[in-house]
Order: C-alpha cells, then sequence, then structure tokens
C-alpha cells in the first residue's frame, strides 16, 4: 500500500491507496451501513418539519477565477434550522427517531411520523426520556434543539476547548450542559458512562461498540444537504467535493449520497481536517483506523476529533480520493475570503469549520504538488460545503472584524 505523504508547512496530504476504482458500485456492503432508503426516508420527514427550506447552493465565479477552476459552488448552512448548522439535521432526526420507536413499541402502533409527535399526542411518554451526547458545539446544539421540539429532556457535555458562545448557544434549547475536562473524545466516553449509570440515551453521530443504529440515523439526516445538491446540479455533477471531517460523519454521509446519485460521474472525494487532529489522514496512512491523542487544539472546532467513527469509516475508506489535513492558518483566510468576496460573488457569513473546504484551495494556492494530487485543473467544477454560519458571533467578530450581519450587509 501506498502512503506517500506530501508535506509542507501548514499541510499533509494524501492520495488514497484504499480508494474504489471509480467504476466500483456502491454495493450490498456499504448500504448495511447508509444506503438510499435511509437517506428516502429522512427527507421525507425532515421537509415535513416547520421552517424547513432548502438551503441555498452558491455560485462563486469570482472566488472560481481567482482559484483557476472552471467553478465554485458554496452549499450554504447558515441558517439551516435557524442553528446556523447542517447538524441540525442530524442530531435533531436521531432524537425523532428515537422518540418515534419508544412510541410504537409502548403503544403497538405503527412508527409515527414527525408531525404526529410535534402534536404533543404521545408527551407523556416523551417527557419521561432524556437524550444525552458529548459535542463540540453544533452536535449538541441539534439534539437539544430536537429534544425541546420533539418533547424530551436533555443532557449535553462539552469539553474543556468548547467556547462559552457554544455552550450558551446549546443552553438556550433548554438543555443542560456540562463542561467536562479533557478533549472532544474523553467527552464522548464520558456521556456513554453517565447515559449507562442513569438510564439515558445517547444521540452521538460516532459509532462504537455496542452503539452503532442511532449514528446511522444521524448520517442519514445529513443526507438531506446532500440530496438538495443533487437536485440543484442535476446531470451536471462536480468533479470535486471538499468535505470536512471531525468523526467522519459528513463525509461518509455525503460521499455516499453521491455516488449513490451520481454512479461513475461521482465527484473526487477530499476530505479535509485540522492539521492537530487528522484523525483520517492518519487512519489512511496506516491502512486502519486509528486514534490521534492529546489536546486536539484547532480553530476548527468542529472538527477537533482523534478518533474516526467505525461505521463512517466503512464508508470513507473506500469513497475518499484524498486526504488533506491543513493548518488553521488556510481556515481563517477562507474565513476571511468568503466575508470579503472578489469579482462580484455575494459576501457569505461562514465559521471557521465551514470555511475548512475553501482552505484547501488557498492552500493548493501556495503549494502547486497539492494542486496536482488533487487533481485540480482549470475544467474543474468544485462543491465546497459550507457547514456553518457564525455558531460562535463572538470569535466571528474576532476573525473578519465585523458582525455576520454587518458582512451580509
Amino acid at each position: 500500500m501506498s502512503t506517500e505523504l506530501l508535506t509542507a508547512k501548514g499541510l499533509r496530504a494524501m492520495r488514497n491507496a484504499l480508494a474504489a476504482p471509480v467504476s466500483e458500485p456502491y454495493g450490498s456492503a456499504r448500504s448495511e451501513v447508509l444506503n438510499a432508503a435511509g437517506f428516502s426516508a429522512a427527507q421525507s420527514e425532515i421537509s415535513s418539519w416547520p421552517g424547513y427550506a432548502p438551503t441555498p447552493l452558491r455560485c462563486l465565479p469570482g472566488l472560481a477565477a481567482r482559484h483557476g477552476v472552471a467553478a465554485v459552488h458554496y452549499k450554504d448552512e447558515g441558517e439551516r434550522f435557524g442553528l446556523k448548522s447542517f447538524k441540525a439535521l442530524g442530531g435533531a432526526y436521531a432524537v425523532y427517531r428515537l422518540l418515534a420507536q419508544i412510541i410504537a413499541r409502548r403503544t403497538d402502533i405503527p412508527l409515527p411520523v414527525a408531525a404526529a409527535v410535534l402534536s404533543g399526542r404521545w408527551r407523556m411518554i416523551t417527557s419521561d426520556i432524556t437524550v444525552t451526547c458529548a459535542t463540540d458545539g453544533n452536535h449538541g446544539r441539534s439534539v437539544a434543539w430536537g429534544a425541546q421540539l420533539f418533547g424530551c429532556r436533555c443532557v449535553i457535555f462539552i469539553h474543556s476547548m468548547v467556547s462559552e458562545g457554544r455552550r450558551a448557544a446549546i443552553a438556550k434549547y433548554g438543555a443542560q450542559v456540562i463542561r467536562v475536562s479533557g478533549n472532544y473524545d474523553d467527552s464522548v466516553r464520558h456521556a456513554d458512562a453517565q447515559a449507562r449509570a442513569k438510564g439515558w440515551t445517547v444521540v452521538s453521530d460516532t459509532t462504537y461498540e455496542g452503539y452503532r443504529q442511532i449514528p446511522i440515523d444521524v448520517m442519514h439526516g445529513y443526507g438531506v444537504m446532500s440530496r438538495e445538491i443533487v437536485g440543484l446540479l442535476g446531470d451536471d455533477s462536480p468533479t470535486h467535493v471538499f468535505v470536512q471531517a471531525g468523526v467522519g460523519a459528513l463525509a461518509a454521509s455525503v460521499s455516499a449520497a453521491f455516488w449513490l446519485a451520481w454512479g461513475e460521474r461521482r465527484p473526487r472525494v477530499v476530505v479535509v481536517e485540522p492539521t492537530n487532529a487528522a484523525c483520517h489522514l492518519e487512519s489512511a496512512r496506516a491502512g486502519r483506523a486509528v486514534a490521534i491523542t492529546g489536546a486536539l487544539n484547532t480553530i476548527q472546532a468542529g472538527l477537533a476529533c482523534g478518533e474516526v467513527s467505525p461505521a463512517a469509516w466503512e464508508i470513507v475508506s473506500g469513497a475518499a480520493d484524498c486526504f488533506v489535513a491543513i493548518d488553521d492558518r488556510y481556515a481563517l483566510e477562507a474565513v476571511r475570503a468568503l466575508a470579503n468576496p472578489v469579482g462580484g460573488d455575494r459576501a457569505i457569513v461562514s465559521g471557521e469549520t465551514g470555511a475548512t473546504g475553501l482552505g484547501v484551495l488557498f492552500a493548493a494556492r501556495d503549494l502547486p504538488a497539492l494542486r496536482e494530487l488533487i487533481q485540480l485543473d482549470a475544467r474543474s467544477r468544485v462543491v465546497l460545503l459550507g457547514s456553518e454560519g457564525d455558531t460562535d458571533p463572538e470569535i466571528y467578530r474576532q476573525i473578519t472584524g465585523r458582525s455576520a450581519a454587518q458582512v451580509r450587509a
């Protein structure tokens, strides 16, 4: 297995020796994790929720010209359900699925649709259930919102590096928020231990031994975003998608949805991580899932994860064409570039994690070898996943010197 690594200041990158050939079908093994039926079920339910609207896919010709590619499309998740993140699609959907299954078991009825649960008819059942998770911010906000929406209790654990702004944003939805020592992976283990001791249910986006189905529901929920992209682009599939990875749930969901929709015409998948938390790149180098330890310090807060989700890795290990780890300076440059557009492009508010994919274009500007590695040229049509808006408004103001409202104006 070739694990040749491209290294430069603030960057590591490699092609994936395990990548499936373009002609390879999605297949039954991957369908055991994520499948068309699961994506369709999530899309049907989530699109019925109050406040649902597809988020925009922004065409940015000025940015494309600046980076020498044919097109750049930016999926702007900054206003998704008012939570400012694509994560609204996953955690809340998994909360609904959990509660619907419990209602069906206790009342001996078919699985109730979301609208029926929202009606409050089974509040006596749902109000006795507590959901919990560990979070860097956005997933916990989604779980808290889902718990408030569908009528159950919620306890969220955050680690030492989560900002006060992100803590407050979770508490806004009625959750009890508890800060614990250590990094994200430590908080995952703490949440699991507390849930076992107190009879709560973990709603996580990462799988681990004995825990699998709920994170799969989360990933199917994320698929709504990818389905919207497919619906907008139709047969004009992109050549590249740059997808950020923490535990890999988003990367797996996007890869699976695009593979199922576009088959051999699917885009090259470039998985992007912070240099200090590049668990996917290191797993690809090792040929198996490996863990990274330590503080995992990065401004790309939603990606500060040291362990891949095993179920997500079942998809990503074969779907990813390249892995790229970038320094925070590229993510910060990307946030500022979106706020200060060129060539007539629209100004976009993106958080640090949301701009990670664009950070790769800036890194490729500085390092032609990276551009060659990811096979980027003047014909490339790139999709960037703007996974969040200003999820911490104060940090956003520190980065750009302006508020989100001022940038949009």
